[in-house]
């Protein structure tokens, strides 16, 4: 090679070659996460659809007659009566249904109600106070966590029955004022979002214990409280194995237990089907309303306190 060629290839002092933009892996990079998120949306989609594909025909259904329900193409609407169906829903049977829908939401409302309050009280305590013994009982609260409800429901049954309690209100009330994953929820957001300094000055300005927690701490927890709320009252709503074991009268059914009453009778009585399928759509209703009421409260709730744990 010259002297003059070498001097050609050589790039002057200071600068950088020339690199080939072939070489570089930034076009591959580019189709793989176009790849990924396309996989990802999909994934997302069939998920939705999973979980909405049943609710989509609850609604065609509790539109139909009980003929239509089986003797059409049951994900499209056939001669929609939903109103008609409605009237049939709410006054069969002396309106036995909206008895039972009063049920639930006594069931649900005060229960989730109360499992709120004691799930904050328990985990404010267990946040902000040190007495003996207090991690033990947070694991024992823990442990709680894990235990399914069906397993207490036969022993909690033979105690109420020894206390006089089955078949009344009580039977389902009570159990449903415990929530261990409130308990614990409260304790790690407490723990992480009431600052020590905040309550010491309220001590030091004279308020006491108890005005603290309510005036205070009760303010800060609020996305935590309504976490807690929403999904006790929901858990509480869909219940059945507990009031199946506990109640006899039917006075007494939730939702949840007449409607499957209602469907155990309807071989014998065909239009019982559709009054099930129309009830259940019905009882949907006011859990969607809470849900998206309620929605930026539990989500935050549920966020601060996953993360700051």
């Amino acid at each position: 090679m010259s002297l003059q060629t070498a001097a050609r290839t050589v790039p002057p002092s200071g600068e950088k070659p020339a690199s080939d933009d072939s070489t570089t892996p930034r076009g591959d990079i580019t189709g793989v996460t176009t790849r990924s998120r396309i996989l990802v949306t999909g994934l997302l989609v069939a998920a939705a659809g999973y979980f909405l594909l049943p609710v989509y025909w609850l609604v065609v259904a509790s539109t139909k007659s009980t003929g239509d329900l089986f003797g059409t193409f049951g994900l499209w609407f056939s001669q929609p009566q939903f109103l008609s169906n409605l009237h049939q829903v709410l006054t069969y049977d002396d309106a036995i249904y909206l008895r039972w829908a009063a049920n639930s939401l006594l069931y649900a409302g005060i229960g989730a109600g109360v499992a709120t309050l004691l799930a904050a009280m328990s985990g404010y305590a267990l946040a902000k106070f040190s007495f003996a013994g207090r991690d033990t009982l947070f694991n024992i609260v823990l442990g709680g966590v894990l235990i399914p409800a069906t397993a207490l429901a036969l022993p909690m049954y033979l105690l109420f029955s020894e206390a006089g309690l089955a078949n009344t209100y009580w039977a389902v009330l009570l159990p449903s004022f415990v929530s261990p994953f409130g308990v614990y929820l409260c304790r790690i957001y407490a723990a992480a979002s009431i600052p020590d300094e905040l309550l010491e000055a309220a001590r030091i300005d004279g308020a006491g214990e108890f005005r603290i927690f309510t005036v205070v701490a009760l303010r800060i927890m609020t996305p935590a409280l309504v976490t807690i709320f929403l999904f006790q009252f929901v858990g509480i709503w869909n219940n059945y194995f507990l009031p199946l074991v506990m109640l006899s009268d039917s006075k007494l059914y939730p939702i949840t237990l007449g409607l499957t009453s209602w469907q155990s009778f309807a071989d014998r009585q065909p239009q019982l089907y559709q009054l099930t399928v129309g009830g259940a759509f019905v009882s949907v209703v006011p859990l969607m309303i809470a849900m998206v009421a309620l929605q930026r409260f539990w989500r935050s709730g549920l966020t601060e306190g996953s993360v700051k744990a």
